[in-house]
């Protein structure tokens, strides 16, 4: 019996990608932008990509990795100011968060997690204050004990010590812990360096030869 369970948020509870696609393609045409949908996404998605692993190696902070996506995604548009480059993000922001959707096996995963007696937290790599709003609205609040975000930690997955504080958060040791998570890197081989066990949510089901345990949905996971 595992005396925790660590649970990735974006990807893994919630479909992230998702709802960026929704609100990028939604606020560019908003704007008169005309590219192809494909185009539109692959462009955000770098330089979100980009920026927020500065955010996550403490290169920049919260706004401004914010900041500089919105900027480098509207050159032609003068944003000068921060408060005009915080507006504009807004824009995009407000349709994201209404796209935000928990995946229909998520809720039941953690209720089974929590009734094997097992201590429930979210390990995420993103802001806390937003996290924990995710969770609000995506209905999967009250099935978590614990929202453990990076942002208040030392070091960001796939270190060793997000895991480990995540351990110490929940009250389990890590060898009685079990991590689960969409990202191979992230999420698995992180925590399995940390001494946890580790499931790679796989959900494209793509993923072949990672020498880890893998599953292609949470209804998967915790059957035991």
């Amino acid at each position: 019996m595992w005396a925790a369970v660590l649970f990735d948020l974006d990807d893994t509870l919630v479909d992230q990608h998702g709802a960026a696609r929704s609100a990028v393609v939604g606020w560019a045409r908003d704007r008169g932008l005309d590219d192809p949908e494909d185009r539109l996404v692959e462009r955000w998605t770098a330089l979100s990509d980009r920026h927020y692993r500065r955010y996550q190696d403490r290169e920049l902070t919260y706004l401004e990795q914010r900041r500089v996506r919105i900027r480098e995604f509207l050159p032609e548009v003068p944003l000068d100011s921060d408060d005009e480059a915080d507006a504009t993000f807004a824009e995009h922001l407000a349709r994201y968060e209404e796209a935000w959707q928990a995946f229909p096996d998520a809720a039941p995963a953690l209720r089974r997690a929590r009734l094997a007696g097992a201590t429930i937290a979210v390990l995420t790599n993103g802001d806390h204050d937003h996290q924990s709003l995710k969770l609000t609205r995506t209905g999967l609040a009250d099935e978590v004990d614990h929202l453990v975000a990076t942002s208040r930690l030392a070091a960001s997955k796939p270190h060793p010590s997000a895991f480990l504080d995540a351990c110490a958060v929940a009250g389990s040791p890590p060898d009685r812990t079990l991590m689960i998570g969409d990202s191979l890197e992230l999420d698995v081989r992180g925590a399995l360096a940390a001494g946890l066990e580790a499931v790679w949510l796989d959900r494209s089901g793509t993923g072949r030869g990672s020498g880890v345990t893998r599953v292609s949905s949470l209804d998967q996971v915790l059957r035991d």
